[in-house]
């Protein structure tokens, strides 16, 4: 299998290398992923994304590894923190921008920041930006449950969800742009270092495990039919939503006397789960 990574701000997965296929996922700029076949036809290609996720993606949206974005990966050692910023031509507002990012994408900072903030940055294809330090977040590699402080994680993973707070509701979406239910669960623990699977399901294999809902705490997820959310602490829960007169991430409840009860999501919670033993 061939390996290359994402050369766009946000690549769009498909069902199908069929024209009328429906999104199923994105992938952000920096992702690597390993191409299973090809469809000339259509002039799209079957991936498999670095957590375990297949769909069909434009063929010109990726770069092909070579040794040259093998010693990119390896020196991408931040990301974009910031929701959605621009990697410029110069250090000066008025630059042209090379490309504009959202939150996650990886980048190899080049230098520390001058007086004004400002860091070269290098992308994928060799180029040279800039942008304000301010925006860049170290990245963190996917790492063994036991590795992780779980106090911290579960402080780290809920604020991170809550940072896409009204973001749009959109459909296979990942990113500050609209994300699904299940992308904002599944990006809100990548950004601190743990894969989860990307639909509302646990299937075997992945960190996530059924608990009893009274052992659930911050950070760990409620899963309803076609759907799942992230515990706040009780009952209260962040959640990428379009049904119950909501269009995107809102925080409700399962307690019925909480002003943003759920009554039907209630009813239908059939399931808990967690990435750390109960």
């Amino acid at each position: 299998m061939k390996t290359a990574y994402v050369n766009v701000p946000i690549g769009v997965l498909y069902g199908s290398p069929a024209a009328s296929a429906g999104q199923t996922d994105e992938v952000l700029y920096g992702d690597k992923v390993r191409i299973l076949e090809s469809d000339p036809a259509s002039g799209r290609c079957r991936v498999r994304t670095h957590y375990h996720y297949e769909g069909w993606i434009a063929e010109d949206e990726l770069l092909a590894a070579d040794p040259g974005t093998q010693a990119w990966e390896d020196a991408a050692k931040w990301r974009l923190g910031h929701s959605y910023a621009d990697i410029l031509s110069a250090p000066d507002i008025t630059a042209r921008p090379l490309i504009s990012l959202v939150r996650g994408s990886r980048l190899v900072c080049l230098s520390l920041p001058d007086a004004k903030g400002w860091v070269c940055v290098r992308l994928l294809d060799g180029r040279a930006g800039y942008i304000r330090f301010r925006f860049l977040a170290p990245y963190q590699a996917p790492r063994a449950i036991s590795d992780i402080d779980e106090a911290a994680f579960r402080d780290s993973v809920t604020q991170t969800a809550l940072s896409y707070l009204g973001t749009q509701y959109h459909w296979g979406g990942r990113s500050p742009l609209g994300l699904d239910c299940s992308g904002l669960c599944m990006v809100s623990y990548m950004l601190n270092g743990v894969l989860i699977y990307r639909d509302a399901k646990m299937p075997a294999g992945f960190a996530v495990h059924p608990i009893p809902r009274e052992k659930v705490q911050k950070g760990d997820l409620f899963f309803f039919p076609g759907h799942v959310a992230m515990c706040l602490g009780g009952d209260r829960f962040v959640h990428s939503t379009s049904r119950g007169g909501y269009y995107g991430v809102v925080v409700n409840s399962l307690d019925p006397a909480d002003p943003d009860f759920r009554p039907d999501l209630l009813e239908e919670l059939y399931a808990c789960g967690s990435i750390f033993p109960v």
